[in-house]
């Protein structure tokens, strides 16, 4: 079993900062990738950025170049800073952790960017 915690959800004034961080524990020996996903209301589920175990990086076109993903392998926590946040990205963002036959998922954070 694998536990994801995230944190750092909250408001946000449009053009600022966040960094939402997920904090994984348990059998970890089988995750190849974890990523965010976020859930804004009355939208289905969308990918954000995942990341490897190797390091690679993928990302929604919306987020390239303002959301960098990254981790920390020491801590098992995976990062997303959301830079120049828009109101668009007002939803609940969830972690995601890609294992061989199954996948998990965090109980989510909250973003509300508003002024």
């Amino acid at each position: 079993q694998v536990q994801l915690v995230e944190s750092g959800g909250g408001l946000v004034q449009p053009g600022g900062s966040l960094r939402l961080s997920c904090a994984a524990s348990g059998s970890l020996f089988n995750i190849y990738a974890m990523g965010w996903y976020r859930q804004a209301p009355g939208n289905l589920r969308e990918l954000v950025a995942t990341i490897s175990s190797g390091g690679n990086t993928h990302y929604v076109d919306s987020v390239k170049g303002r959301f960098p993903i990254s981790r920390d392998n020491a801590k098992n926590t995976v990062y997303l800073q959301m830079n120049s946040v828009q109101a668009e990205a007002t939803a609940v963002y969830y972690c995601h952790a890609a294992a061989a036959r199954r996948s998990y998922w965090g109980q989510g954070t909250p973003v509300t960017v508003s002024s």
